[in-house]
């Protein structure tokens, strides 16, 4: 096989959320790569149980892992912490989430929007300041980060979510431009069958849904977390793409 298509081969790959959903599976796709692998969220808890998951899926590959809470306003300093024990890196991937903050807007705070912030776009940047500083200069090495189709197409009671995730789309051209010449760019997941949503409905709620939208779409599906990984591999193995946004939503902009 041809090693020129074999980009993620040794390459170590920090996920940023990549204990579970999305991230998870792109850390299955990168180990399945040849990628050396470091997963990181809030809970070492969790850390270990999806190392000891994915050491014992890919054997012969290496998995590790660190804890770090992006929650506390000390997150600048924590991120530091987590890329000193992590050292250098080829490729950054943020998936990290939490609990979707929807509501009428008449149910939104001051309080409510410093929170819904502070993961979804607080976090991000800091880690892409930080970040920066343990990837190689050049088009080899990216950061890539994670907004979701409701940046593009509204949808009822989620304007302040949809405001930090359209944020998104400035913030990755912004720093494309910035900390040229490494990539950066941006994942618009669709709706996908994850962890995050059980937050917000019960099981038979999440089938009920899950099931209404794969009807409304046009691939007749709901997105799985191992089909939104390959968008997370194809910005990472293409050198030629900055500044971009890769959508993975089933159709969901033109219904």
């Amino acid at each position: 096989m041809a090693s020129k298509y074999q980009k993620l081969h040794n390459k170590h790959v920090l996920i940023i959320g990549g204990t579970s959903g999305i991230g998870f599976a792109v850390a299955e796709a990168s180990l399945a790569s040849g990628a050396r692998v470091t997963v990181s969220s809030s809970s070492q808890s969790r850390v270990d149980a999806a190392v000891e998951k994915l050491n014992a899926e890919f054997p012969n590959s290496t998995s590790t892992g660190h804890a770090c809470d992006l929650s506390r306003p000390t997150v600048e300093g924590d991120v530091e912490a987590l890329f000193s024990k992590v050292g250098p890196v080829d490729h950054i991937v943020y998936t990290a989430g939490d609990k979707l903050a929807t509501g009428p807007v008449s149910d939104i705070t001051y309080e409510k929007i410093i929170a819904a912030g502070q993961i979804r776009f607080v976090a991000p940047l800091l880690v892409a300041k930080v970040g920066s500083k343990f990837l190689i200069p050049g088009p080899q090495s990216s950061i890539t980060l994670t907004t979701g189709t409701v940046s593009q197409k509204p949808s009822p009671d989620w304007s302040l979510v949809a405001g930090y995730a359209t944020g998104l789309h400035g913030m990755t051209r912004s720093l494309a431009v910035d900390l040229k010449p490494i990539r950066v760019n941006l994942v618009s997941p669709g709706f996908v069958i994850t962890e995050l949503w059980d937050h917000s409905l019960d099981k038979k709620e999440k089938e009920k849904f899950s099931q209404a939208i794969a009807e409304k779409m046009l691939t007749g599906r709901a997105g799985q977390p191992e089909d939104v990984a390959e968008a997370y591999l194809f910005l990472m193995k293409d050198p030629n793409v900055t500044g971009t946004v890769v959508d993975s939503n089933s159709g969901a902009l033109l219904v």
